[in-house]
């Protein structure tokens, strides 16, 4: 009886932590995440009360959610399924009572309408009064296009429908519905509409089957009467209301056969009570407008602040072919005389059978037959000569974008003048606050130097809006990152500018030019930039609202700096630079903004340089004079940032993760005390085993660097024990170390919460690099950081692989030729020999290596020929015959960036000296992976690579012996999934 009762007891024992077993979190798989869902932060909206949140949970292949929530009651959660998007579209009303987001088709139903090739689907829309409960108060809208609530006003919502059907008109009925009253009106044809900010007017085009009743249309909201402001046989399109919602700008287009292209009308309307309608046609405008030119459809028209002048783009006009002008000016006198021969046929009494019919037809067609003037094929190619500013491919890349560009011009209402801005010899301009002034530049002088030593030189002009008068600022003004361009202050008067290691003021008025950083006691450059560029400056944060101050960043604190009068250059941070804490950037948190209000608190992201933490700082305004300094409100191990403010109450919002723990949203008042967690994202986290924690690892490099990695611990780590290790790398990034990391399938196969889950630990060492050694610089940084790594007991040395892509995959590719210390090697779309990599294109932009070699990430003084050591020396290429370690590399032939021969050299050179070497292909692809499919078949081969040769997994066909081609269908359809 004691034996029955001893065993009865083991196998409860048993059995039940069998049960906690399964119930234990576990590794999460590959298959796991089609079906993981996550919060798309970029879908997070507040209620401009700030007491409702509502965000959208996603999935990569399964239907996804709206998450409703008032802000107070943790339990008021509401989940709304809305089919399968990537993107869920949601908006609050301005005055908080209501919520609108769209529903999708399911993800099932798009998959198989994509299969069966059927017609498209379409969304519909929710509408809700928020806290209500009410049926009456949720309505459903079907085959919705876009949607909007009527600004300040919350009395309607504009919802455009979906287009059905073939025929010219490009518009579709607009549903205007009365949140009041619940009633709805339609509005038919409409193209575009658009509500000023108070929401009492909408303004819209129709564009209606042959043009009937085509114009622009004004809707009073608030008595529901239409004006017509102009009604034409012409496309109108672009409308553009003006901030403060008093005024707005349309285009007007209208065919001409004779070009390519329409020609275009400027369309101006102000006094909205009593419309004044400004037409200006350039075509009736021969003395004060180049007939070679028309108003350009690609750029939104506007009023000047003052509603004195309207600016606009214009471009030249280009003349259609002749076959094709007397093709158009034939179809009428052609469609006439088909309709007077049809007549004929018709009263041809003559005609008594259906063959009879037939032959009459047949010989109304043959009239049709035309002839072009010249018959013969032209050729298909492209000229490359060595003066092109830009290469063809590049021109080829920004063909569209060059057929498209326009140049500013400026209408004065009162005076009927039409002022050209700019023209060929300035090709950049942007108007001022304030349109006082306009700032102009020009690179066409550099572009060809630039293009090849990756040197960037402009000319920069002021030209004066009252007269259209041009002046030159800035001659061969050297820009060595984008810190150095000139920046306009709120109220458009002055500039602010890097020249030289200095930031500079100037008075454009007056001429005056101020040094505003020279005489302080630090240096603006940024001294860590290791690239081949000349005293590069740390950022500007931006312009007072009273444009008397610059906020600048020394790299570590915030300066306030004044750029006249008496008043003194104060470090409003005071702690950044002694304590090692980036104030990193400002938060903006008033969408209205001009320039920072210095008598409110400002907000800024900080970040602990050597421990990681990050939190936010408050900088109070200063008082008698005296600045108090900054105050941190949250600094923590962990990624704080995302702060948010309710539009119209004090209500904050800001963001939480670590490296094993997904992002949250937090709430609190303005000193960010006691928040809040407000949302629930990736809601099945719970169910999977994350890493253990993070360590950071200090070392220093070969070269007397000193240095940090991120050590990220595996799931269910045990202190002691080692574990197989992924290194991977780019540069810098042990600032991740409290990054969460959402699984999924990346374009490049590689995500480390997937990896630390299933028992990898995960290693990212830091970079710098000297001039002429990026190969090099891994080797003496990577190597001394991994030893360090080792020495905290986690790794498991006889099992360290390493990973990395594009710049990454060449310093992988180019480690193995100088260690043995790695067990395996994954390098995603490597570089592998610089001297033939420096020569060829980057395809996805069209332009050449040459000046990434030179002047960005290559980091090289001058071309291989003056430098030709230096090249070869980090060439992987070159030092192929001392690899030992097994490589899995992925290229792919329509690499944009990396061109695909890269990899086919390393690969063959591999091959021929017979090391162990897989490279993988999809064919189409880019720089990264696009494709779902693809993407989920690499991420699986690349752990299944690190399992076998780190963990000692058997080895899959396809890495043992490869797949023949016949065998390659059959292989891919087993693992798809």
């Amino acid at each position: 009886m004691q034996k029955l009762f001893t065993f009865f007891w083991l196998f409860c024992l048993t059995f039940s932590l069998a049960l906690a077993q399964d119930d234990a979190p576990k590794p999460i798989t590959w298959k796991d995440i089609p079906t993981w869902k996550y919060m798309n932060s970029g879908t997070f909206k507040i209620s401009p009360d700030g007491k409702w949140i509502a965000y959208g949970m996603i999935a990569l292949e399964d239907d996804g959610e709206v998450i409703l929530q008032y802000v107070s009651d943790p339990d008021s959660t509401q989940t709304f399924k809305i089919g399968f998007t990537n993107y869920p579209s949601i908006e609050f009303s301005e005055d908080s009572k209501w919520i609108a987001f769209k529903e999708y088709p399911t993800f099932k139903e798009k998959e198989a309408n994509k299969k069966s090739k059927g017609k498209p689907l379409h969304d519909k829309l929710t509408l809700m009064k928020l806290g209500s409960t009410d049926k009456e108060d949720k309505k459903t809208f079907e085959n919705v296009s876009n949607f909007s609530f009527n600004g300040d006003a919350s009395t309607h919502l504009a919802i455009n429908l979906t287009k059905d059907g073939g025929g010219d008109a490009k518009g579709s009925d607009l549903l205007i519905y009365h949140l009041t009253s619940m009633k709805a009106q339609n509005l038919g044809n409409v193209a575009e509409f658009s509500f000023n900010k108070s929401g009492n007017y909408l303004a819209y085009t129709v564009d209606a089957a042959n043009q009937s009743g085509n114009g622009i249309y004004l809707l009073n909201m608030r008595n529901n009467s239409t004006s017509v402001l102009d009604s034409d046989d012409a496309s109108y399109k672009s409308i553009n209301w003006n901030e403060k919602g008093d005024a707005f700008a349309a285009l007007k287009m209208v065919k001409d056969k004779k070009y390519k292209q329409d020609q275009g009308k400027l369309v101006g309307i102000k006094n909205l009570t009593a419309p004044v309608v400004t037409v200006y046609d350039p075509a009736k405008d021969s003395t004060g407008f180049d007939q070679d030119y028309t108003i350009s459809p690609n750029r939104r028209p506007r009023w000047s602040e003052d509603l004195t002048r309207l600016f606009y783009g214009i471009h030249p006009l280009v003349l259609a072919k002749k076959e094709e002008v007397k093709k158009e000016l034939d179809k009428d006198s052609v469609a006439l005389a088909e309709s007077e021969a049809m007549k004929k046929i018709m009263a041809d009494t003559s005609l008594n059978s259906i063959a009879d019919l037939k032959k009459a037809l047949s010989k109304l067609d043959s009239g049709k037959v035309s002839k072009k003037e010249n018959d013969a094929d032209k050729p298909d190619m492209t000229i490359w000569h060595w003066n092109d500013s830009r290469l063809q491919s590049r021109q080829q890349v920004l063909e569209n974008q060059d057929k498209n560009y326009s140049f500013y011009a400026m209408y004065d209402v009162a005076a009927g003048k039409h002022i050209q801005l700019q023209d060929s010899t300035m090709k950049d301009l942007s108007i001022l606050d304030k349109e006082k002034y306009a700032l102009g530049s020009d690179m066409q002088a550099y572009e060809l130097q630039g293009n090849l030593d990756g040197q960037s030189y402009r000319d920069f002009y002021i030209i004066d809006l009252q007269t259209g008068e041009k002046k030159t600022l800035f001659t061969s003004f050297y820009i060595p990152r984008y810190s150095a361009y000139p920046r306009s202050s709120p109220d458009g008067s002055k500039l602010i500018y890097g020249y030289d290691g200095n930031y500079y003021a100037y008075e454009i008025a007056s001429g005056e030019e101020t040094n505003l950083t020279g005489s302080l006691p630090v240096t603006f450059v940024d001294v860590e930039d290791d690239h081949n560029v000349k005293k590069p400056l740390e950022s500007v944060v931006g312009w007072s609202s009273d444009s008397q101050y610059v906020l600048i960043s020394d790299g570590w604190d915030i300066w306030q700096i004044p750029v006249g009068g008496k008043a003194k250059a104060v470090n409003l941070t005071q702690n950044g630079r002694a304590e090692q804490i980036r104030y990193q950037y400002r938060f903006g948190l008033d969408k209205e903004e001009k320039g920072i209000d210095l008598s409110k608190p400002q907000y800024f992201r900080i970040y602990g340089e050597w421990t990681k933490k990050s939190g936010i700082a408050e900088l109070k305004p200063a008082k008698n004079g005296l600045n108090p300094g900054a105050t941190p409100l949250i600094w923590e191990d962990a990624a704080i940032g995302n702060l948010r403010k309710a539009e119209k109450a004090p209500v904050y919002f800001f963001s939480k993760e670590t490296f094993n723990t997904p992002e949250q949203t937090f709430v609190a008042d303005a000193s960010l005390s006691s928040p809040k967690k407000i949302t629930e994202n990736a809601p099945d986290a719970g169910n999977y085993a994350w890493s253990a924690g993070t360590r950071l690892v200090d070392y220093v490099s070969d070269k007397g660097d000193t240095l940090q990695g991120a050590l990220f611990l595996p799931a269910n780590y045990v202190e002691g024990e080692k574990y197989p290790t992924v290194v991977y790398y780019y540069e810098k990034l042990s600032q991740t170390r409290h990054n969460w990391t959402n699984p999924g399938f990346s374009g490049t196969g590689w995500n480390p919460n997937v990896y630390t889950s299933n028992g990898y630990a995960v290693f990212i060492p830091d970079i710098v690099y000297k001039m002429d050694d990026p190969g090099m610089s891994a080797v003496w940084c990577v190597i001394p950081a991994v030893k360090a790594a080792i020495e905290t007991g986690v790794i498991d040395e006889d099992n360290i692989g390493i990973h990395g892509h594009s710049w990454g995959g060449y310093q992988t590719s180019f480690l193995i030729t100088q260690t043995d210390m790695f067990k395996a090697a994954a390098a995603g779309a490597p570089l592998t020999n610089m001297i033939s990599m420096y020569d060829l294109i980057y395809w996805n932009s069209g332009g050449g290596n040459m000046s990434i070699f030179e002047a960005s990430q290559g980091r090289f003084t001058g071309g291989p020929w003056e430098n030709w050591e230096a090249y070869e020396r980090n060439s992987p290429v070159y030092h192929v015959k001392n690899v030992t370690t097994p490589l899995l590399m992925l290229h792919n032939d329509k690499d944009g960036a990396v061109d695909f021969t890269q990899g086919i050299e390393y690969y063959s050179a591999l091959r021929r000296l017979k090391k162990p070497v897989i490279l993988v292909q999809y064919k189409g692809e880019n720089h990264g992976l696009g494709k779902l499919e693809n993407r989920k078949d690499y991420s699986v081969r690349m752990m299944e690579f690190f399992d076998y040769h780190l963990k000692g997994a058997d080895a899959p066909e396809w890495i043992s012996k490869g797949i023949d081609r016949l065998d390659l269908d059959e292989h891919l359809e087993k693992r798809a999934f």
